[in-house]
């Protein structure tokens, strides 16, 4: 099999000196390999000559005067290459808004460099390069959208009234407080003229196609990048019950609430609805997501020679408690054989939340769960957890994650590291990166959630 990455990339300090640790390394990379973006759009996107078939539909490309793509999204790049690679010279034109800009890509592709998770200047520079692309559309315009994970905050165009500042601001609280990314995603939607159907909206009356790679938990498609090409079924009411319940709402900025609050009077429209006739020239494909990434690296560990079991691909809820809870059932499969004998690789796919403190150190939700993890595994003979973020970017860190086994309180007790300590101020990535047990395979370029893996050899 080729590797998304080199799997050695993936060893840690506790794995490189683990008699398994280069099996382990190889049922994570064969995770990231399932969900590799160029191989995912290659799967679901294809041509032969003027037939164009894309998931269960084919389209005629001599009914076409113009082929347009528009890729947003940490994979926007490989997906963008592997569709001009497709679409051969059937392909106008195309924009790619990604975290970083390539050193070779096709000509015909203009690229943009976007912030994330907090949108900034060349988010907006991207998305008017979009909104311009798409005002001259006919019915005569096929346009390939292909969305990926980190599309919200890199393609950014607030509505009228609303600065990118605000913007700003409004993200940095949502992601301080522990809203989850179906409520983060509703306030971004109600500010902005591409989330929510409204890039839909944009493109009419062309034929829009959305490839999305999948980064949300069971793959709703109006939270994924913010739903640009699919109905929202949130309201302006829902934005603001948002801001409520986080107690949020005195530190957004005030032409936000204005804008929120006259969008529930009924004075601004609400973004297209189910039904919405702009729909009905419509296709969205799942190209990849958590599940089929979680089978894969469950399919390898069995190659391993492992007992398999993959608990759920839908966690969710506070990291380190959740971090705690996936200590403990891995503490009884060590000591019982249930709900698997050992040698057991049990994988539970999906994504935390972390609230911060106010004051706060360096980490991100894969980290803090496995710090969550540590005092629950305390001593336990041939036990090893991992969490893994899928894209290699876990917070604003260079690491995706880290590596807990049944000596870990022991050396970073000798180190003067005591997790509760640590944990009090979501500081992981103090407590880990002195034992060498984070894990840094650097940017993926794919995007499907977080894998914990529960390991009892």
């Amino acid at each position: 099999m080729q590797y998304a990455m080199n799997p050695s990339r993936l060893l840690t300090h506790s794995l490189k000196k683990h008699p398994h640790g280069e099996c382990v390394t190889r049922i994570l990379a064969a995770a990231l390999e399932a969900v590799e973006p160029a191989r995912a759009v290659r799967q679901h996107l294809r041509r032969e000559g003027d037939t164009l078939t894309i998931g269960e539909q084919t389209y005629d490309l001599t009914q076409f005067e113009r082929v347009l793509v528009i890729a947003f999204g940490k994979a926007g790049l490989p997906m963008s290459q592997a569709a001009a690679d497709v679409l051969g010279p059937r392909l106008d034109q195309g924009i790619v808004v990604t975290k970083s800009n390539p050193k070779e890509a096709p000509p015909i592709l203009r690229f943009f460099r976007g912030g994330h998770p907090v949108p900034d200047e060349r988010s907006l520079a991207a998305s008017e390069a979009v909104l311009r692309l798409l005002s001259h559309t006919t019915p005569r315009d096929l346009v390939l959208c292909l969305i990926s994970g980190g599309g919200s905050a890199l393609l950014t165009a607030p509505v009228a009234g609303v600065t990118l500042d605000d913007l700003q601001s409004l993200t940095r609280s949502l992601l301080a407080c522990g809203a989850s990314i179906g409520e983060i995603n509703t306030l971004r939607k109600h500010l902005s003229r591409v989330k929510g159907g409204r890039l839909a909206q944009q493109a009419a009356p062309a034929r829009l196609v959305s490839l999305i790679l999948s980064d949300v938990v069971g793959d709703p498609l109006d939270v994924i990048a913010s739903g640009p090409t699919v109905p929202d079924p949130t309201t302006y009411q829902d934005a603001l019950a948002i801001l409520r319940r986080y107690r949020i709402a005195n530190e957004t900025p005030p032409a936000i609430l204005a804008h929120l609050q006259r969008g529930a009077a009924g004075e601004i429209p609400e973004t297209p609805k189910p039904g919405d006739p702009i729909f009905e020239g419509v296709q969205n494909v799942i190209v990849g997501n958590n599940e089929r990434a979680a089978r894969a690296a469950m399919a390898q560990a069995q190659a391993e020679g492992f007992h398999p079991l993959l608990l759920t691909t839908a966690l969710q809820g506070e990291a380190r408690e959740a971090g705690r809870v996936l200590a403990a059932i891995l503490r009884q499969a060590a000591a019982s054989g249930e709900p698997v004998p050992r040698p057991a690789c049990i994988l539970a796919g999906g994504e935390t939340t972390v609230t911060l403190a106010a004051h706060h150190g360096p980490g991100g939700r894969n980290q803090e769960l496995a710090l969550g993890a540590v005092e629950t595994l305390r001593g336990a003979a041939e036990v090893m957890l991992i969490s893994l973020a899928t894209d290699g970017e876990d917070g604003p860190t260079d690491a995706a994650g880290a590596v807990v086994t049944g000596e870990t309180w022991g050396r970073a007790a000798s180190r003067g590291l005591y997790p509760p300590e640590l944990l009090a101020r979501n500081a992981a990535y103090t407590f880990f990166d002195p034992l060498g047990d984070l894990l840094k395979p650097g940017a993926t370029q794919t995007n499907v959630c977080d894998l914990v893996f529960l390991f009892a050899f």
